[in-house]
């Protein structure tokens, strides 16, 4: 301790005189959007997948802002062979005339100023997603080469950029007939900021697609994909209503959808939602069309609304008496799907990214336009009134049950903290961002996992057959299970809405499941759970699968792993198909000695890790609930539909 004291102890003016000068010429001006090359996270959220699909978001808005100005009907979105991505729409066109104070074509000025757009009070807009103003702006700084052709007054306009620069003047291309109007952006991401390897996902922008047309009535989006011969086409006369019906089509809907939409103080407000016979609550909330992924002050005003709403129909129809206890909000969210859109003037959000609405007063204006519709309903209803209510209270009885069987296995004091489940080969390390658990299926994996693990940080815990499937269970039922209550105390984190992510006592979590289908079955089980009870350990890039190779082959003196059918087949080929080749196929974890598990799948020098994460909440709900959920014939149509598809089935 004394040494380490003396280390950090200032050092006088040598230290001073070691300095480097700090003055004005230090002071660092970036001109243009060379300052979005410079810090592109600050723009579009780094320079992932998940940035690089922020790329086509923050085109598609724009378009879609045409859309709220009733300007426009139809956007089409074309990703390319070559990666490239072409946006376009019906709407009015970017002004091309001179701008009065740049002194350039406005359309220039949209392209390469930051906080430059229509967005701004001048009466281009009335609603919008993209008054940050910096959307097209990024795009054209962060890609390669950029192209924009405009038609307006009877002419197409053209301008094209490089790395954000203009190569040329906007110059009028050719003659369109009057009346048509319209912009097209073409934009290839610059591959020095993202990686070449990263690539678009059609599931992907197909589902955030699908959103943007169920939100924004009365639009067609055309999406094509010329790398796989894929397209789509969306367009939903029914708004928010159908979204509700799309995301309940396999569960069981205790009433019609309840809809509502007013304009409250200038704001507008659409809700809809319907109570099901599913366990878990399904929200999602909009703010000028775009998906606000961590909600803000529009969710909590529909929270809030329905916990109000709800209770004080209970205590008139004489459902709730005297001293009995009003429903909690989560008692009231079981089972719900709701949707919130809200128009605002002037959004706020928090970031660049736009996840999450920061307006104090859009959470009244929800309440407000919600609150007196959804009594209305329930009063003029009074069997979904009934419905609802019942489903409140058997929550609420489960709900307590929970959190009895809760506290016996969170741990709650620093005495229980000391507890932790007797078959985790708990790591020596101490700090858990230096720390990985390894989840192993049954104990012979287990077994070769805590042999030939590095015990210095990493742990293994082994589950022994199947986890319970929690999509079909309530929370009381699942902390009666052995396994999951291993788990959560292996963890530390808590559960549900006692779950704290500042108890991870690992900061990998990696599922490392057999290769085959029971393997796949328990990993699914797995994922199930992390996501609908630890959530924020999914959102905050902590989960990972690991990835087993399939096969070891041999050949002389030669051996390699390798991971899937294809890699099997070109190694074969390149070997030369030799009957002298040994091809040895690991059905199981067990089959691996110590030696050969670290080399494959757990030194993280050589092992491949994939990281699992939420591209859409939506589309993993209903993706959860179709494969997990009670109801049969979805699950059955999912099989029949992708049957062919299936390789490596074992018998």
């Amino acid at each position: 301790m004394a040494q380490a004291q003396k280390r950090n102890k200032p050092q006088g003016k040598g230290k001073k005189q070691r300095q480097q000068a700090y003055g004005a010429s230090n002071i660092q001006v970036l001109e243009g959007l060379e300052a979005v090359r410079r810090r592109p996270g600050m723009y579009v959220g780094g320079t992932d997948i998940r940035a690089l699909h922020h790329l086509i978001y923050e085109v598609v808005d724009n378009s879609i802002d045409e859309v709220l100005a009733g300007s426009c009907d139809f956007v089409g979105v074309t990703i390319h062979e070559d990666e490239s991505v072409t946006v376009k729409d019906n709407g009015r066109g970017i002004p091309v005339d001179k701008h009065p104070v740049e002194k350039v074509s406005a359309l220039e000025v949209v392209m390469t100023k930051l906080h430059a757009g229509g967005k701004f009070g001048g009466g281009g807009y009335k609603v919008s997603g993209g008054l940050h103003g910096v959307g097209v702006s990024a795009v054209n700084a962060l890609s390669s080469n950029c192209e924009v052709s405009v038609t307006r007054a009877g002419k197409l306009w053209f301008q094209a950029y490089s790395k954000g620069v203009p190569e040329a003047p906007v110059k009028a291309i050719g003659e369109k007939k009057k009346g048509i109007t319209g912009t097209s952006i073409k934009f290839l991401r610059d591959e020095s900021i993202f990686d070449s390897e990263i690539s678009y996902s059609f599931a992907t922008l197909e589902q955030r697609f699908r959103e943007m047309a169920f939100v924004t009535r009365g639009v067609t989006i055309h999406f094509v994909d010329e790398r796989s011969e894929r397209e789509m086409t969306f367009y939903f006369e029914g708004g928010i209503k159908s979204f509700v019906r799309y995301l309940n089509r396999n569960r069981k809907p205790l009433h019609p959808v309840v809809y509502v939409e007013k304009e409250i103080d200038g704001t507008g407000v659409e809700v809809a939602l319907q109570y099901t016979d599913a366990f878990k609550e399904s929200t999602h909330s909009f703010a000028n069309t775009i998906n606000t992924q961590d909600g803000g002050t529009h969710l909590t005003g529909l929270r809030s609304a329905l916990t109000r709403t709800v209770n004080e129909y209970a205590r008139k129809a004489n459902l709730l008496k005297g001293k009995e206890s009003n429903f909690s909000g989560e008692d009231i969210r079981e089972g719900l799907t709701a949707i919130v859109s809200v128009k605002h003037v002037d959004p706020q959000f928090e970031s660049q990214t736009k996840v999450k609405l920061m307006n104090a007063e859009v959470s009244a204006q929800v309440q407000q336009a919600l609150g007196e519709d959804f009594l209305e309903f329930l009063a003029k209803d009074s069997r979904a009134g009934r419905a609802i209510v019942e489903k409140c209270l058997t929550s609420a009885r489960a709900r307590d049950a929970a959190r009895k069987a809760r506290d016996l296995v969170i741990r709650k004091s620093a005495l229980e903290s000391l507890t932790l489940p007797g078959k985790l080969a708990d790591c020596s390390e101490r700090d858990p961002v230096k720390c990985e658990l390894y989840i192993v299926e049954g104990d012979s994996a287990g077994g070769s996992a805590k042999q030939g693990r590095d015990r210095h940080f990493q742990a293994v815990l082994p589950l022994r057959g199947k986890i319970l499937n929690t999509e079909r269970a309530r929370l009381d039922k699942i902390l009666g299970s052995n396994e999951v209550k291993a788990l959560i105390s292996a963890l530390g984190t808590g559960i549900s809405e006692s779950f704290d992510l500042t108890g991870l006592r690992y900061h990998r979590v990696i599922i490392m499941t057999d290769a085959d289908v029971d393997g796949s079955h328990i990993r699914t089980l797995l994922l199930t759970f992390f996501f609908r009870y630890m959530k924020e350990l999914i959102e905050r890039g902590h989960l990972f699968i690991a990835q087993p190779p399939l096969y070891l082959l041999a050949k002389g003196k030669k051996k390699t792993y390798v991971f899937n059918e294809t890699d099997k087949d070109a190694t074969l080929k390149e070997w030369g198909n030799s009957s002298k080749t040994k091809l040895q196929r690991y059905k199981g974890l067990g089959e691996m000695n110590p030696e050969q598990l670290w080399d494959t799948t757990m030194d993280p020098a050589h092992r491949i890790l994939l990281q699992v994460n939420v591209e859409n909440a939506a589309e993993a709900d209903r993706t959860f609930d179709m494969l997990m959920g009670a109801a049969v014939p979805p699950r059955r149509r999912f099989i029949q539909t992708h049957a062919k598809e299936v390789r490596n089935l074992d018998i």
